[in-house]
């Protein structure tokens, strides 16, 4: 390991002790989409504290920004901190948080070894990726522009490359009826919730003649008032995902058929909206290889066959469409999966912290790779155009 990478890995050890206080304070307290405060402030607190100037409410209310450097290639490394209702940072994002923290720490000391920056280094936080689509928002906004790579790294319960990313969007159902007496006069009434139960029951029936890789899960978030009062009102919510954006256009109009047909059956009328998309994950191959690289210097192998299957959606999706990515997913000692009591735990464990710091340190010394290997740089946004192209979009 040369110079800079050994001063990078040093930092991150030496502040691996405040780096899981700052976790665990993000953990105590789980902040859903856009109201990340408590987190916003710890986390740009930390980074004055560390000789960083962040900028904060940086586009976005809880978002937040910090660089160093004006020139050479231009690295963002992001963060995330939004949790879930109910079961809290049940997908880790205080470890995301950490990570990028790390990661920042550890090339900010390359620099100061090097006596100068060797590129430009962006910390990026980004609120409400869980449904919120913050990253979406700091696109539209212009937080990426002139990045010439992204990098961050999700727990989960192993070690994976890259996570199978599906594009996936939301979307809202509400079927009105009309309501009546159901006992005293039930045929002067439109009962929403048989809308919503044949909805329901026809995405269901449907499965069926879905691809294999296909998803679709919903709820019945209003079926009624009473049960004396036939329901005039109905509402569903449904995630559709799909690995390509292609095939979930094609997916969704199926949806529809299936919302449209339950209204026209019970008589019902209908509104669906459907969310701002979030994109598969274009996974950068030369960037991933280095990171790989710095994994196995770090001591971590990744084996030749999988080791695991982490299907999800991210806004992360949509910034590797603007900005070459990479978006590895990292074992924090449970076989525990995301989205359960048992992950959120396990997130705020001092078990996970050893495998957190490790990713800090693979993704400052990557970044190290983007700064200083003559041609990485020109071969990555080959990769990034190869890509595009692949997905119709170059």
């Amino acid at each position: 390991m040369d110079t800079l990478k050994k001063s990078a890995c040093k930092a991150i050890d030496e502040a691996s002790q405040q780096l899981h206080k700052l976790s665990k304070t993000i953990w105590e307290k789980p902040e859903l989409n856009f109201e990340e405060k408590n987190a916003h402030q710890v986390l740009c607190d930390f980074l004055d504290q560390h000789g960083f100037s962040a900028e904060r409410s940086y586009k976005l209310d809880t978002a937040f920004r910090a660089v160093i450097g004006d020139k050479g290639p231009h690295v963002g490394i992001l963060c995330e901190y939004d949790a879930l209702p109910d079961i809290g940072h049940a997908c880790g994002h205080n470890l995301i948080a950490e990570v990028g923290i790390a990661a920042g720490l550890g090339i900010k000391a390359a620099f100061d070894t090097a006596g100068k920056p060797m590129g430009k280094l962006t910390i990026l936080g980004t609120p409400a990726e869980e449904g919120g689509g913050g990253k979406v928002d700091l696109i539209n906004a212009g937080a990426f522009e002139g990045m010439d790579t992204a990098m961050m790294a999700h727990p989960s319960p192993f070690d994976l490359m890259e996570m199978t990313s599906l594009a996936t969007e939301s979307v809202t159902v509400t079927f009105h009826g009309k309501a009546s007496h159901a006992a005293a006069f039930p045929w002067d009434g439109v009962n929403a919730l048989d809308a919503a139960v044949m909805c329901y029951q026809t995405i269901s029936c449907m499965r069926q003649q879905f691809r294999p890789t296909w998803r679709v899960h919903g709820i019945i978030k209003n079926g009624g008032a009473k049960p004396n009062i036939i329901p005039e009102t109905s509402v569903l919510e449904y995630s559709v995902r799909a690995p390509t954006v292609v095939e979930l256009e094609i997916l969704k109009a199926k949806i529809i058929q299936c919302i449209e047909s339950a209204a026209k059956g019970s008589g019902c009328t209908v509104d669906y909206k459907f969310t701002r998309p979030y994109l598969n994950i274009l996974t950068n191959d030369s960037l991933i290889k280095k990171y790989k690289e710095n994994m196995k210097l770090l001591g971590v192998d990744f084996p030749s066959g999988a080791n695991g299957n982490f299907t999800a959606s991210t806004d992360m999706g949509n910034v590797s469409y603007v900005v070459p990515s990479i978006h590895p997913c990292f074992y924090i000692g449970t076989d525990a999966m995301n989205h359960t009591r048992a992950f959120t735990e396990a997130g705020g464990a001092d078990k996970a912290q050893s495998f957190t710091i490790i990713q800090g340190k693979a993704l400052a010394l990557t970044a190290l790779d983007v700064f200083n290997k003559a041609g990485l740089l020109d071969e990555i946004h080959m990769d990034f155009q190869k890509d595009k192209a692949a997905a119709g979009l170059a």
